[in-house]
């Protein structure tokens, strides 16, 4: 098998795993949770994170050494629009992993801890967004595969 085409696979099973562990993330966050659910929604969002940074790394390396060569992506808009809009789905990220870690941190102190309502909802607000900005990403992936934004 060559380079591109393992490069090709290894990043869509990255991407089709973070979008299942995104389903799964957007489906346990909800109210009423207690100590079972924070922890798996710990263990899921500590996977979100590192299946994320496998994404990228995979990512870097088809850039470099796929087929197209680096020079193809480097001037492509459609490719920087994908990029902005993964980098903006990492940042929405933020405020639910520092809500879960301080809800973990609760349920260590307190073994009968639940998360306020309104952390909650503002982490599903986030969560909601990076949905949102999900959609985008094949959508700007699609058009650089067909040379769109060069």
């Amino acid at each position: 098998m060559d380079i591109d085409l393992f490069l090709a696979i290894a990043h869509h099973l990255a991407v089709f795993a973070l979008v299942g562990i995104f389903a799964a993330e957007f489906v346990l966050l909800r109210p009423g949770m207690a100590g079972p659910g924070i922890r798996q929604l710990g263990r899921i969002d500590a996977a979100y994170g590192g299946v994320a940074a496998l994404v990228i790394i995979v990512g870097i390396f088809r850039v470099i050494f796929g087929a197209s060569g680096w020079e193809y992506y480097v001037g492509n808009l459609a490719f920087w629009a994908k990029m902005a809009a993964f980098l903006v789905m990492g940042l929405l990220t933020i405020p639910p992993t520092l809500a879960i870690r301080r809800w973990q941190k609760g349920l260590e102190s307190d073994a009968g801890y639940v998360p306020p309502v309104a952390d909650i909802a503002a982490s599903r607000q986030f969560i909601h967004l990076q949905a949102v900005v999900l959609l985008l990403i094949p959508i700007f992936a699609a058009a650089m595969a067909r040379g769109y934004g060069s």
